[in-house]
């Protein structure tokens, strides 16, 4: 089952879409819910990373060159 929603862009952001519309041949919504998706995934990231922050600088995990070099 899908949805729909109804958004508002300003004129430089729709031009910028469908200038990629046209160079990649995807409608607009496919292009827009990718972008939501990435979107999404970045702040559910984000939101991961702060919670678990606290745990890893406590244990020297302070950038992720730390991580990297424990995982490598």
């Amino acid at each position: 089952m899908s949805s729909s929603i109804t958004i508002r862009l300003d004129q430089s952001l729709s031009r910028l879409l469908d200038r990629l519309v046209k160079q990649t041949g995807r409608t607009r919504s496919e292009i827009v819910r990718e972008a939501l998706q990435r979107h999404l995934r970045l702040v559910r990231f984000d939101h991961l990373r702060r919670q678990v922050l606290p745990f890893a600088e406590a244990r020297g995990y302070l950038t992720d060159e730390d991580v990297a070099r424990q995982v490598s």
